[in-house]
């Protein structure tokens, strides 16, 4: 590995060090962080709902024969 190849790794290790730190403490990290958690239990919901939606169809389709 040259010296160019790992100046440019660890600068950006440094970016994303302090875009981390940012995230973090940064103002409105705590905003961030309520709407990382809506949007998670948001996809949870979507999945779970996918799941119950698919085997319904599938039960329903069974029956229906």
């Amino acid at each position: 590995m040259s010296i160019k190849e790992k100046t440019i790794q660890k600068l950006e290790s440094k970016i994303e060090d302090i875009e981390g730190y940012i995230e973090e403490k940064g103002i409105g990290s705590s905003q961030l962080s309520r709407v990382n958690k809506f949007q998670r239990d948001i996809n949870l919901g979507l999945v779970i709902g996918s799941l119950i939606g698919v085997a319904g169809i599938t039960t329903w389709l069974m029956i229906r024969d």
